[in-house]
């Protein structure tokens, strides 16, 4: 009976996985690791987390445009303009800075899937979430859960954001196909970013990757390499690439308020030598083209405070 438990608890958890994410798993020796963590997937947002979303003055949202393209989005809001329940998100878009050169806005009016990443810098707690989106009315943004879980808080830098309460304020938008000298010195001092991806029938994920300032590498103007470092073994982002190259990353600049928004292609390098530990040892990088970029000032108003990076990025030689 003890193996018939086993077998119907293996079964679910793998359940849980697309053929990329299991076919990472397998190539990165982290099935058995992978099937723990995936054990912490449900259709529901589990308990603990309502009260930790509504808390939040911020969520990050991956969305996919008309040429499947995908793009990665922060919005803001006032403390508690974002509401769980078990089975569903709501958002106050009332009490949220809504911008009209986001493409978000233009993507969810064509393609209702949304991934969702609720997090909390300051402490490092986070929440992924993807479901489909509907608009109740014009000020309410509704979204059905369809899989949820926790995510650890490794490589999260801590800070203290407090948006502004001022939902007017002017947004100034520029838009590229290759990264000028200001954007490429942002990319390399910047510590944190968020990455959408997407598997064609398991929908869209929000997720975070971070570290010390350089993790980022500028490969050339139109080309960004990220490290993959180790993590709960589930691979959810890099199985996505697996199936779908395409991906979307927003670079935040908390201290002046604006975000950079890309969107490309990726490639995965694997078994890659790094003498200086640049990927903690994994031996994996992901290589970023990207095809079009959308700078947007006055995106994150409000005040930042750095606390402390996490203590768990690599250290590196270099």
């Amino acid at each position: 009976m003890r193996g018939v438990n086993q077998d119907l608890a293996m079964s679910t958890t793998i359940d849980v996985f697309h053929e990329g994410e299991l076919a990472v798993q397998e190539r990165a020796g982290s099935v058995a690791q992978g099937r723990n963590s995936g054990r912490m997937i449900a259709a529901t947002i589990i308990p603990g987390a309502i009260k930790f979303v509504r808390k939040q003055p911020f969520l990050v949202t991956g969305s996919v445009d008309q040429h499947q393209n995908l793009w990665a989005s922060i919005i803001v809001g006032s403390t508690g303009f974002v509401v769980a329940e078990p089975h569903t998100l709501d958002l106050d878009l009332s009490d949220a800075l809504c911008i009209d050169a986001d493409p978000l806005w233009r993507n969810l009016a064509s393609d209702p899937r949304i991934g969702v990443l609720v997090i909390d810098l300051r402490s490092r707690a986070r929440l992924r979430v993807n479901g489909r989106v509907s608009f109740p009315t014009d000020q309410k943004l509704h979204v059905d859960v369809e899989q949820a879980y926790p995510n650890c808080p490794q490589y999260i830098q801590r800070r203290n954001f407090r948006p502004a309460h001022d939902k007017e304020t002017s947004a100034e938008v520029a838009s590229g196909t290759s990264l000028n000298h200001e954007q490429r010195q942002w990319i390399a001092s910047a510590d944190t970013l968020f990455v959408a991806s997407e598997h064609p029938s398991s929908g869209i994920d929000a997720s975070h990757r971070g570290g010390n300032p350089g993790f980022i590498q500028i490969v050339n103007p139109a080309r960004l390499r990220i490290p993959d470092y180790a993590g709960n073994g589930m691979f959810n982002t890099l199985g996505n690439f697996v199936t779908n190259p395409r991906a979307g990353l927003v670079v935040p600049d908390f201290e002046r308020g604006r975000t950079l928004q890309l969107t490309g292609r990726v490639e995965a390098l694997w078994d890659v030598e790094d003498p200086h530990n640049e990927t903690g040892g994994t031996g994996r990088y992901w290589d970023f083209e990207i095809e079009r970029w959308v700078q947007i000032e006055n995106s994150l108003p409000g005040s930042s405070e750095f606390l402390d990076y996490s203590p768990h990025n690599p250290v590196t030689s270099i």
